[in-house]
Parts: structure tokens; C-alpha cells; sequence
């Protein structure tokens, strides 16, 4: 059965430890994670190579819940994330490889993201479109520079 790949680029004006953060906070990942439309709850994590993690989005107009999860294989404080992502649905076949790069930049950090292994059913543009609605949310999060 052929899979999808899907290669993201972003700079972020804010520091590669803020980013990296927010990939590995639970209450971060809820907040910006789903892509517009859908809310997220993070079930599960244990941020350390090996440890697993577990979310669910849940579709706003049909209630519909997908859950998924995975692995962490690589957690490079500050530079990079590698893990698994697994589909709960039977219909959604196979395992996902999702890999994280984060680089220091004059202005932030350059992000990229690519997402191996997206199950044939799910057109790889909604995937895309998906991840830039995402990554929209991410700058939200991490750009703004708050006072403690």
C-alpha cells in the first residue's frame, strides 16, 4: 500500500527552547496540534526516548474522535524530535515516522517538519494543509514574548 510524505519549512521568531518546548508539553501540544476545526487532548506522555505518548482530536462540527499515538526515537534538547505516530482506526494502516528539526536562526529558529508513512486513505494535501494550519497555531504560541 503506498504512503505519503509531506516536508514542512517554517522560521519562528522565537528561541529553539521555547519551540522544543512546545512540542513536548502536554498542555502546550493540545493548544496548537490540532489543526483548525479540531480540539486535542494529550491522553498520555512521557517526553524521553522510548516513552510513548497518546492524543485524540476531536472533530467540533461531527463530534467524530480519532486517537493516535506513538513513540519518541530521538530527543535532541532544543534541535530535534523524532517519534512514531499510530492511528487507533484499522482503517488507518501503518506507522508513521514524524521528524522534527530545529535550528538557531538571527531571527528565532527554522523549523522542519516531515511527516513519513501517512496512510494511502489520507490524501497527502489535506495532511499538508493540515501541518500549515498547525504550524500557524505553533507561531501563535511561541512568538509572542511575555513578561514572567
Amino acid at each position: 500500500m503506498t504512503t505519503g510524505t509531506v516536508t514542512l519549512h517554517r522560521v519562528l521568531t522565537a528561541p529553539p527552547e521555547r519551540v522544543y518546548r512546545a512540542f513536548l508539553d502536554p498542555d502546550a501540544m493540545a493548544k496548537w496540534l490540532p489543526p483548525h476545526g479540531f480540539t486535542g487532548r494529550v491522553l498520555e506522555m512521557d517526553a524521553k526516548v522510548g516513552g510513548v505518548y497518546r492524543m485524540q482530536f476531536t472533530n467540533l462540527s461531527s463530534g467524530h474522535v480519532h486517537a493516535f499515538g506513538g513513540k519518541y526515537l530521538e530527543l535532541v534538547p532544543n534541535e530535534r524530535i523524532v517519534n512514531t505516530d499510530v492511528f487507533d482506526d484499522p482503517n488507518l494502516p501503518g506507522q508513521m515516522i514524524t521528524t522534527i528539526t530545529l535550528k538557531a536562526v538571527s531571527v528565532g529558529t527554522e523549523l522542519t517538519a516531515v511527516q513519513q508513512g501517512i496512510p494511502a486513505m489520507i490524501p497527502t494535501e489535506a495532511c499538508y494543509l493540515g501541518w500549515q494550519q498547525s504550524l500557524q497555531l505553533l507561531a501563535l504560541l511561541v512568538e509572542p514574548e511575555i513578561p514572567g
